[in-house]
């Protein structure tokens, strides 16, 4: 078994990266000559860890298969410690491989213990948003425009540890240390990433709303409604996307939301129909104890999709009732909306409510 330390200065002031990469936290990632623990090795183990202003990385080596349980056992002393654990994608691969591993050795093992940072689950919804054609790990670090020497992947490097075991030629194994120490570094390059995520949970002051004028594809003039937030944390890299009614831009510590506001005629549906009467001339129900007054000629028995009132104004959509009262185009309508007034705008927690919702509706867009 060989081990590698190397300690690197840690002067990142990005803020979410300081939070996150606590001194109770250690990165680790592994690297085995496939998926399956019970017909493959384990043969590299890297981690890095922050003590003060130093981040510490340690390597664990395996010279043959045969090492594997030493490099193991080396990796579990080193956890005793600490408290969390950050991977990328550890918890759909190196947790499940490394707990079975110690399941073969009799070695109790411990990640269940551990809070875990898992930064591909964290970005899985994120793949369109970023435009990106996977969540791999090299190309998350490349849509941030981090460098590495380290040109191949982990499935490349199997033949290149077969080889190493044959040879113990030292180009083989620098191939296989570099790999996993700029997978372990990388990752705490990565961390930024995660104030996007951040957003989407509600890591925001709202700034600003207002109504704006804005062309669209037929050149005609209609009206939008954006609201600006103040994110917690920076994001590393200006990202727009959107669908239909919403768009969002995101860049430094400034969140847009643009929303297109329906102007015009809207109904609003009494929930007690079997109350009301409809009058067809006029278009609208009144209350039975008011239709008593109208010629029975004039009015029939409201129904559910005719026991409305009629306003006109301006309004911005929801999918879901999160404002009320709301109003549709019509009935059956799955899509409601509500009145765009100074009240809403000075009402923190619908306002909160509605941007989550809009949010929402963004990552679940395909």
């Amino acid at each position: 078994m060989q081990t590698w330390h190397k300690e690197l200065n840690f002067d990142n002031t990005n803020s979410l990266t300081n939070a996150l990469f606590a001194e109770d936290s250690v990165f680790f990632d592994i690297e085995t000559t496939g998926f399956s623990p019970v017909n493959t090795s384990l043969y590299l183990i890297g981690c890095a860890r922050r003590k003060g202003n130093l981040i510490c990385i340690d390597q664990f080596f395996a010279d043959t298969p045969d090492e594997e349980r030493l490099i193991l056992s080396a990796f579990l002393e080193l956890l005793k410690p600490y408290r969390t654990l950050i991977t990328f994608n550890g918890l759909g691969f190196d947790i499940p491989y490394l707990t079975a591993k110690c399941q073969t050795y009799g070695m109790p093992a411990p990640f269940l213990e551990f809070s875990n940072l898992d930064i591909f689950r964290a970005l899985s919804k994120f793949k369109k948003i970023f435009k990106l054609p996977n969540l791999k790990q090299k190309t998350v670090e490349k849509f941030l425009g981090i460098g590495r020497e380290d040109l191949y992947s982990g499935g490349d490097l199997i033949n290149v540890y077969h080889q190493y075991v044959a040879t113990q030629e030292e180009e083989a194994r620098y191939l296989l240390q570099i790999h996993n120490y700029e997978d372990v570094l990388g990752m705490i390059d990565l961390l930024p990433i995660l104030s996007y995520p951040q957003i989407f949970q509600g890591a925001f002051t709202v700034d600003s709303i207002v109504k704006n004028l804005y062309e669209d594809y037929q050149s005609i003039t209609k009206n939008e409604c954006i609201i600006t937030l103040k994110n917690q944390y920076p994001v590393p890299k200006r990202i727009s996307y959107g669908f239909d009614q919403f768009y969002l831009t995101s860049y430094q510590d400034t969140t847009k939301l643009s929303i297109k506001i329906y102007s015009g005629e809207l109904k609003y549906f009494y929930p007690n129909y079997k109350d009301y009467y409809y009058l067809p001339e006029e278009d609208t129900a009144i209350h039975k104890s008011v239709a008593f007054y109208v010629d029975k000629n004039y009015r029939t028995k409201a129904k559910a999709a005719t026991c409305y009132s009629k306003k006109t104004g301006c309004f911005l959509p929801q999918h879901q009732v999160v404002v009320s009262p709301y109003f549709k185009l019509e009935y059956h309508d799955k899509i409601t909306y509500f009145e765009l007034t100074d009240e809403f705008i000075d009402n923190e927690t619908d306002v909160k409510a509605y941007v989550m919702h809009v949010l929402s509706l963004l990552l679940m867009a395909k």
